[in-house]
């Protein structure tokens, strides 16, 4: 399943409501599964960024729902990017090199 890099900032509303963000980070973990994803892990961060999940999911279209449904909230704001396994890294080098 591919795996997706998120990295969260919180929103004024979100720093706002900080001592609930373990339980929004487990309802955030229940709604990706609902949509068939997982959340591999949540981590609160210092520096550019408050907070990093790792989530996999079947595909681009899954993970963009489940991080709408996120943003959709109000607390936080994503950038998104898409990791590469090893395995997935050494099949495109493969298909690099022709």
């Amino acid at each position: 399943m591919p795996t997706y890099v998120t990295l969260l900032n919180w929103t004024d509303q979100g720093i706002r409501n900080y001592k609930d963000t373990a339980k929004r980070a487990e309802a955030f973990g229940s709604a990706v599964q609902k949509l068939g994803a997982k959340l591999l892990n949540i981590y609160w961060t210092v520096g550019s960024y408050d907070l990093v999940a790792v989530v996999d999911a079947p595909d681009d279209e899954t993970a963009t729902a489940a991080l709408l449904q996120l943003g959709g909230v109000g607390n936080v704001r994503t950038t998104t990017l898409r990791a590469f396994s090893r395995e997935e890294m050494d099949r495109i080098i493969a298909k690099a090199a022709g």
